[in-house]
This record gives C-alpha cells, sequence and structure tokens, in this order.
C-alpha cells in the first residue's frame, strides 16, 4: 500500500517550476534580494489584500522580526506581558522570550483549536496590564477573531496574528491575516505556498512597514523609502555619504534570495487552485468526521473558507487515540502531533519566565490527537482512504 505523506512535493506542479527555475537560475545575473523578491512581495499583497508586505528568508524570521520592529517603534518594551495560544509553534514564543517579552499562554477550544473571546477576555482579567496579543490561527481555522480584534482594540491590546498555516482561509468574508496590525506567513514546502523557504510579513501601517524593511537588513535604510530615508537622516543627523553604512535600529539580515522570489511568482499564480483543492479535501474529511462519535467534533460553520494543510483528528480519550493512531500507521499513512502540542511544557520553556491560563483543552489536543496531510495534488483513491479511516469505528 502508497504511502501517504505529510508532504507530497517540494511544489505544486513541481517538475514544471524546477524546469523554469533551473532556466531562471541560468539566466540570472544576481542571486541576492532584487526585483524577483519585490515582485513577489507585490503578487502577495494584491492576493492577500493588504498594502505592504514584506518578504523574509522564512516563517520564523517573520515572526522575529515583527517583533523587533514593534519594539523599535516603541509599541512593546521589554518585560510586557504577551498573551499568545498554548497551541502553537515554537518560534511564535521564541521570539518573546529572546526579545525579553514575558509571554502568557492561553487556552483554546476543543472545536476550533484556536482561542476564542471568551477565554481572551477571561485572561485579561487575571492580566489586565497585557500589552499585546500574538494569535496563532490554527490550522486553517478561527473563532470568533473579529470580536477578539474589537476587544483588543478596546482594550488597547496590540493584536497581531500568526497565519503560517491558515492562507486562504476567510471568515465573515475577511480573509484570516487581514484582522491584526500585522501577520506572518511561511513558505516552507509543508505549507500553503511553498518557496523551498521563506515567510513573509504583511500590514496596512506604512510606519510599521518601513521599519520592517529596515531591521531586515541590518538597519540600514538602502532599501527605503526616499521619504523614510530623508527622515532618518535629519533624525540622526547623518548625511548622503554616510547613510548607506549608518545602521539605525536593532536588526537582522533576514533577507530572502532572488531564487526563493521566483519560486514564489510561480506558485501564487496557484493560489487559488491550491485553496480550492485543500477545501475540497477537507469538507470530505470533515464530513467523515462527522460520522465518527469517538472524535470530538469541529465547529466551523461560521467561516467561509478553510484551507488547511493538515486535518486534525483530537479523539474523546487516550485509549481510542492510540488505537486509531496504529490504524493510521499500519495502513501507511503518515500522521504527526498537532503543532507543537502543548507548547508551555517543551523543554526550552524549562527555567523561562511566563505565565499561564488553565489549558485543560490545550492538554486534550496535546494527548489525544494527530494530523494527517492535506495535500491540493491527493488522488481521489488517496481521499478515499482516508475518509474510510476517519470514519472507521471500534
Amino acid at each position: 500500500m502508497e504511502r501517504i505523506s505529510l508532504i507530497k512535493s517540494t511544489f505544486y506542479k513541481e517538475e514544471d517550476t524546477k524546469n523554469k527555475l533551473c532556466d531562471f537560475i541560468q539566466g540570472a545575473s544576481i542571486l541576492s534580494m532584487r526585483t524577483e523578491c519585490e515582485k513577489y512581495e507585490q503578487n502577495f499583497s494584491k492576493k492577500q489584500k493588504r498594502k505592504y508586505s514584506v518578504y523574509v528568508s522564512n516563517g520564523s524570521c517573520a515572526n522575529l522580526l515583527l517583533i523587533q520592529a514593534l519594539m523599535n517603534m516603541g509599541k512593546l518594551k521589554l518585560g510586557d506581558k504577551i498573551f499568545v495560544s498554548n497551541l502553537t509553534w515554537p518560534t511564535n514564543v521564541m521570539p518573546l522570550i529572546q526579545l525579553g517579552l514575558v509571554p502568557v499562554f492561553l487556552d483554546v477550544e476543543l472545536e476550533t483549536l484556536n482561542v476564542s473571546s471568551t477565554i481572551l477576555k477571561d485572561a485579561y482579567k487575571k492580566h489586565p496590564d497585557v500589552k499585546g496579543f500574538f494569535i496563532t490561527n490554527a490550522l486553517g481555522f478561527c473563532s470568533d477573531i473579529d470580536v477578539i480584534k474589537d476587544f483588543c482594540e478596546e482594550k488597547g491590546i496590540l493584536f497581531i496574528e500568526d497565519n503560517c498555516e491558515s492562507l486562504g482561509s476567510k471568515y465573515k468574508g475577511e480573509m484570516l491575516g487581514n484582522y491584526g496590525l500585522a501577520s506572518t506567513f511561511s513558505f516552507f514546502v509543508g505549507h500553503h505556498l511553498s518557496t523551498i523557504e521563506g515567510g513573509m510579513i504583511c500590514t496596512d501601517d506604512e510606519e510599521l512597514y518601513e521599519n520592517l524593511k529596515m531591521s531586515r537588513s541590518h538597519g540600514w535604510t538602502r532599501n527605503n523609502s526616499e521619504t523614510f530615508k530623508q527622515k532618518m537622516r535629519e533624525e540622526h543627523n547623518v548625511n548622503d555619504f554616510y547613510d548607506i553604512y549608518t545602521f539605525y535600529n536593532l536588526a537582522f539580515n533576514f533577507r530572502p534570495m532572488e531564487i526563493n522570489g521566483f519560486i514564489g511568482n510561480i506558485q501564487i499564480r496557484y493560489w487559488d487552485e491550491i485553496v480550492s483543492k485543500r477545501e475540497e479535501n477537507f469538507e470530505k474529511f470533515f464530513a467523515a468526521l462527522k460520522e465518527n462519535k469517538n472524535l470530538i467534533p469541529l465547529k466551523l460553520e461560521k467561516m467561509d473558507i478553510i484551507s488547511n494543510f493538515g486535518m486534525p483528528l483530537i479523539f474523546k480519550n487516550r485509549s481510542l487515540f492510540e488505537e486509531y493512531k496504529q490504524r493510521f500507521i499500519e495502513n501507511n499513512i503518515e500522521i504527526r502531533p498537532i503543532i507543537a502540542g502543548d507548547i508551555s511544557k517543551q523543554p526550552f520553556m524549562k527555567d523561562k519566565q511566563y505565565f499561564i491560563t488553565e489549558v485543560p483543552n490545550s492538554e486534550i489536543i496535546a494527548q489525544n490527537g494527530f494530523y494527517f496531510g492535506n495535500n491540493p495534488e491527493m488522488t481521489e483513491e488517496e481521499v478515499k482512504r482516508l475518509t474510510d479511516l476517519i470514519k472507521w469505528q471500534l
């Protein structure tokens, strides 16, 4: 029986993309960040419907760069508390710790795998001094993110989104990734769009956009607008001769390569097709899930589009989890824990400063759940094998 892997290919329409990439490399005069990367930023902004996009070397860098830029601007400061989902990826949390912020872990709903406004409001009562909320839109889903956004605005909480797992998903007419001041994306091979490695930060805020570009490249202003360059020169009394070797703020070198940008410009043409096929697969998996009383149901009725790259299954107890895990493995299906499980229990958190609310749902998901891949190039036979396994009951 042929294996169904979490990741089916490096790119969508892989052979064609690789052939075009070979031709591009042969003809390119320079492969460091230039026009292909800029074009990809522009194309991504159009598809995501945000004013500005900043392309970086990977999704983890996107998270770190965003937090650094917000601190450079004074929107966050050392010691600030930041709400984060307890069901998330480590590089949502690590940048906070690395930059001197304090994570406060929030539980998630079993039926959406995401933080809800009710969970947020309860946590706020215990931590009214919180300054930010870095939400994770997990596996293509969300809870009532519109209410979360409004509550954050009301309380003066800086609201940003990690949308690495939810490119193309839409809730109440708005794309996920467009609710916060900024959002981050990943283009790792297992995610919605692949540029081998790569990440993006999107925002509608011009000042943040300029600071992101500056902190992406050493803290200099070579890639910034002339207006922003002039502003920095005047603020710091720097003349034109020294400007290109003046480093104005804390920064990194997170620039992508033209190779990645070129791939992105090919892959983004398939955005709608990729999202549509993942959604079509998900609907079949979701229908099968509803038939199995051993599974905790998902409640996602308010979502317009669900675009996910992994289908989560959460079982009602540990015994069922073990039975189904073994059955999927025996049927040659690659499965894995859901995201990083209970992130607060990961070894890297040992001896770190953080706060945690009660997280019973995160613990259930970590202990009793797994997911398999949802790939746009799955065959009908593969989808049927998976739906049959989901429906199977003891």
